[in-house]
């Protein structure tokens, strides 16, 4: 093939999972990074409010991004998929088909977030008016950038389906620095506040488009799309929805899910949403490596079943889960240690910062449980059974929102179940997902996988 990567169905599979995971582990920790700089840099030069503002649009902003990822990881499969069974035409048309449709989703997403702004967060978050027009402000600003952010995930799934993980490190590298610098000198040095830290992300994403963009189609010629390949292109367009939606809707249970739990939390007062806002910027880190091996997994075992290895699938995944765990257990001990040190970064009053110290022990506590099953999701994924890690995360945010709302005033947890409602959520999804994996349904789908791609190839459909 025309490209420069090496299919991932020969030699060790946890060889092949740790050079592909590295670089998107290191990615996925700098776009945390200056995710984190935001509020460090808002919390500590414009004040408590406006970092509350800030952390109250995460639960939306991930709603959003439940839709890029979702759809972005189903073109990422599909063309791993096709990748492994050594079909350069379908590879081809299903990465032009996959960029235009998030693209332009992307675009659709920019005008309807601005719109219904107001509605979402007055009446359905019920964000308090101290920090109400600060939330809208930076909210609207960083909906202007979603076209880029959109675009970005689809370069980067399509790059991560034939092996290159390693480009998408380089472009967050340069996004997040360029992010950070001007967090410093919108929001420190010119005061423009929370509308400082949107227009920041917005930049720092616009270069990562482009750079993702120019990179593409310049090493690899298969991706040198022409005007004629954008064209409407059902089947190919189907086969990332069919992928890619219940990848959307399980983010989109988890967006929903958090909602409700952040209008819990900010019934508890400014001190409490600020605390969450810290516990969830570190939250992510300490989740990076489940997902990062997700990710990773989804392109060895799409690569792998395309060429019908569903063992060697299997045995991937196992090698996946324990590294995932060794550094999951890692960041665990870090964050745990020193979570006075980290709280104290973010320039919280007192009250904020005792209950941030308290978020992140938790935390650290039960994100090994995350860990602990999370990369499976990556396997069911190339096996075409999208829909149950939906069904998984549905169970667990389902459980999470039920403690928080029935324990909040309780005896029992009260204030502390904002952090600890994770432990009843992950150990939901935990058993529900190894029952399936020892089941051994998730094949099924994958022999229908195989089968579909050999009929595509033989047909020429797309």
């Amino acid at each position: 093939m025309p490209t420069k990567t090496k299919p991932m169905t020969e030699g060790a599979p946890w060889l092949h999972v740790l050079k592909f995971s590295l670089p998107v582990l290191a990615g996925s920790t700098m776009q945390q990074l200056y995710n984190t700089v935001d509020a460090i840099v808002v919390g500590n030069y414009s004040g408590e409010d406006a970092l509350a503002a800030v952390g109250t649009t995460g639960s939306f902003i991930f709603l959003l991004h439940a839709i890029a990822i979702g759809l972005s990881a189903g073109t990422g499969v599909v063309v791993a998929q096709f990748y492994g069974a050594n079909d350069q035409r379908q590879v081809r048309a299903n990465a032009a088909s996959g960029a235009s449709f998030l693209l332009t989703l992307g675009a659709i997403l920019t005008i309807l977030g601005i719109a219904v702004s107001r509605p979402a967060f007055d009446a359905f978050v019920g964000v308090p008016d101290d920090f109400l027009e600060q939330t809208l402000l930076y909210f609207r600003l960083y909906c202007v950038g979603l076209v880029f952010q959109f675009g970005y995930w689809s370069f980067s799934s399509i790059l991560r389906g034939v092996g290159d993980s390693a480009a998408t490190l380089y472009f967050l590298l340069i996004s997040s620095i360029l992010n950070i610098a001007l967090d410093v000198l919108f929001v420190a040095w010119l005061d423009w506040g929370v509308a400082g830290a949107a227009i920041a992300t917005d930049v720092a994403e616009g270069v990562a488009f482009f750079a993702a963009f120019f990179y593409m189609v310049r090493r690899y010629p298969i991706f040198r799309f022409r005007l004629e390949d954008y064209r409407w292109n059902a089947a190919a367009i189907m086969r990332t929805v069919r992928v890619g939606a219940p990848i959307s809707a399980q983010l989109l249970v988890v967006a929903f899910g958090f909602t409700l739990i952040q209008r819990a939390v900010n019934d508890f007062g400014q001190a409490m949403t600020a605390a969450f806002t810290v516990g969830q910027r570190i939250d992510m880190y300490l989740s990076l490596p489940g997902h990062a091996f997700q990710t990773t997994l989804a392109t060895f075992a799409g690569q792998n079943i395309g060429a019908n290895k569903l063992d060697r699938a299997r045995q991937g995944a196992m090698q996946t889960l324990l590294v995932a765990l060794a550094m999951a257990i890692a960041i665990s001990i870090f964050v745990f240690l020193f979570s006075d040190e980290i709280t104290a970064l973010f320039g919280v009053g007192d009250q904020a910062a005792k209950y941030s110290r308290a978020y992140l022990r938790a935390a650290a506590l039960t994100n090994i449980v995350l860990t602990a099953y999370i990369p499976l999701f990556g396997l069911y994924q190339a096996a075409n059974h999208s829909a149950f890690p939906m069904v998984v995360a549905t169970c667990a945010l389902t459980v999470r929102t039920i403690v928080v709302y029935l324990f909040r005033y309780s005896p029992f947890l009260g204030y502390s179940v904002v952090w600890w409602n994770s432990a009843f959520g992950f150990g939901v999804g935990f058993t529900v997902t190894w029952i399936f994996f020892f089941s051994g349904l998730w094949k099924k789908n994958a022999r229908i996988a195989v089968e579909s791609a050999a009929t595509a190839k033989k047909n020429g459909d797309c």
